[in-house]
């Protein structure tokens, strides 16, 4: 992991760190994540989870997240 990353690591909520150890330890190269599912997997509602992931989806790490979908629920596409 490079400094930046761990630099903007220390600025996220307890919340955000747990999200995105989640989206690093079970993203392949592209993969789809359900806010629903992340939730299921870390103890967190949907809508915590969507609300937290925007803070991760602005920041400069090492992975990128886009809102993908809305269907049943927010998908999010993360990229390695």
């Amino acid at each position: 992991m490079s400094t930046t990353a761990t630099t903007a690591d220390t600025r996220l909520s307890e919340k955000q760190r747990r999200i995105l150890e989640f989206l690093r330890d079970n993203a392949d190269t592209q993969t789809y994540f359900k806010s629903r599912l992340i939730g299921n997997e870390l103890g967190l509602s949907a809508k915590e989870v969507g609300t937290n992931m925007t803070a991760i989806e602005d920041g400069e790490f090492d992975i990128d997240i886009e809102k993908w979908g809305y269907s049943s629920a927010t998908t999010w596409k993360v990229t390695c």
